[in-house]
């Protein structure tokens, strides 16, 4: 088995040029040809990660997230991007990131929140042009019976183990239709609203676009980190069904950067 095994594997079901212009997915660090026995899965790569990795004698780590996101121009100790590179490239192990690429799969992070949360009916949110079936961002499903708003926000906070969510006005509907793009998906608001959608939930929504939905959607916040995470059962489910006895292993490292003050 060889890095370049586990990158094919994934691209399958999110071939890299489904990425954003943007986007750095693919090989991060390492040979890609080099030999691989076992995997370490995670959203984001920290130097904790790394060393978890070490710890388990992993010789591949696998992230939702690029490490490198934009051109480095010098390794130093400087920043945790450049010190979790060094120790890779120390500990011979290799990394690949599936970011955008798995974001804009029908088979990939929106569908499997959307799963998670029992919809059902799925479809993608906002289609490419090319590949509409298949390819682009986020997913619209249904409930098979409508819920209240307070309901669905419980059901959400549960299903992402949230301590708190930020939420738009309560329309006094029920929730039936459900629009989602796990990470960033203010730009797909939109689209829910002409999908005429109950609630959409998305994360890294700004104060102003609290104010866009005028009482004609639930307009929800659930967190990057926690409307993402279960991409990383995503990953490793991927891999075990091409290659059922390679050792991929979920990282128990916490990635999550943002922290919640609830007041008592």
């Amino acid at each position: 088995m060889i890095v370049n095994d586990i990158l094919n594997c994934i691209t399958e079901i999110a071939p890299l040029r489904w990425q954003e212009h943007y986007d750095n997915a693919g090989i991060q660090v390492g040979d890609i040809g080099a030999e691989v026995s076992k995997a370490l899965i995670c959203l984001d790569i920290t130097e904790e990660v790394v060393d978890e990795a070490v710890a388990k004698q992993c010789n591949l780590i696998v992230s939702h997230h690029p490490l490198i996101f934009h051109g480095l121009k010098h390794l130093t100790p400087e920043t945790y991007i450049e010190r979790a590179v060094v120790k890779a490239l120390k500990h011979d192990i290799a990394m690949i990131s599936m970011h955008t690429n798995l974001d804009n799969s029908y088979l990939g992070v929106s569908r499997i929140l959307a799963e998670r949360l029992g919809l059902v009916n799925l479809h993608i949110l906002q289609p490419s042009a090319d590949e509409p079936e298949i390819c682009g961002a986020g997913m619209v499903g249904e409930f098979s019976t409508p819920m209240g708003e307070e309901d669905f926000l419980r059901l959400v906070a549960n299903t992402i183990n949230s301590p708190c969510l930020r939420h738009s006005a309560m329309t006094g509907r029920k929730i039936t239709k459900v629009a989602l793009c796990g990470g960033s998906g203010t730009p797909f608001m939109s689209d829910a609203l002409r999908q005429k959608a109950d609630a959409y939930l998305t994360a890294d929504i700004k104060y102003h676009d609290f104010f866009v939905p005028e009482g004609n959607i639930l307009l929800v916040d659930g967190g990057h980190f926690e409307t993402e995470q279960f991409t990383k059962e995503l990953i490793r489910d991927i891999i075990k069904k091409k290659f059922p006895t390679f050792a991929a292993e979920i990282a128990v490292t916490n990635t999550n950067a943002v922290h919640y003050y609830c007041k008592k």
